[in-house]
């Protein structure tokens, strides 16, 4: 028997903020103000992991430069 290991192909706002210990409304201005990306899937928007990835090195960098 093997084991299968499923890898989510994106998150949800939720799912994000939980991640990077936002509330969901931090998650939400950093999708408008464009910092982070997202896709629009039906109502909902959807987060691939290497732009959450991109986010959290936007903001080390930002903070290096402070």
């Amino acid at each position: 028997m093997s084991d299968i290991v499923l890898r989510r192909r994106w998150h949800t706002v939720a799912e994000v903020a939980e991640m990077l210990g936002y509330g969901e409304t931090k998650v939400r201005m950093a999708i408008i103000s464009g910092e982070l990306k997202s896709v629009k899937d039906g109502k909902l928007r959807r987060i691939l992991p290497e732009w959450v990835d991109e986010y959290v090195a936007l903001k080390v960098s930002e903070s290096e430069q402070d």
